[in-house]
């Protein structure tokens, strides 16, 4: 390492050389190291317990904009086969 008016500057080093650390990776329901047979979680009760929480919209991607209410009633009409007023 040099050191050159306040900034470090490494030596140049071949891609090859530079060997990126390994993460320890966990479950991200419960923390224990993941099982290869149900990655990215420990066991299929954490799977099922992700899956629960998508689907009760416990996980959600967020939008700038409010949908309007006239474009939700719109289709939830279409989708149960009601007709618009």
């Amino acid at each position: 390492m040099i050191f050159t008016a306040g900034v470090f500057t490494l030596p140049a080093m071949s891609p090859a050389a530079v060997k990126p650390l390994a993460k320890r990776r966990s479950c991200p329901i419960c923390g224990k190291p993941i099982a290869a047979a149900h990655r990215p979680f420990c066991s299929v009760r954490c799977a099922d317990v992700d899956l629960s929480h998508w689907l009760g919209g416990r996980y959600r991607i967020a939008s700038e904009e409010e949908p309007e209410m006239d474009d939700l009633a719109e289709a939830l009409r279409a989708e149960h086969g009601l007709e618009s007023d």
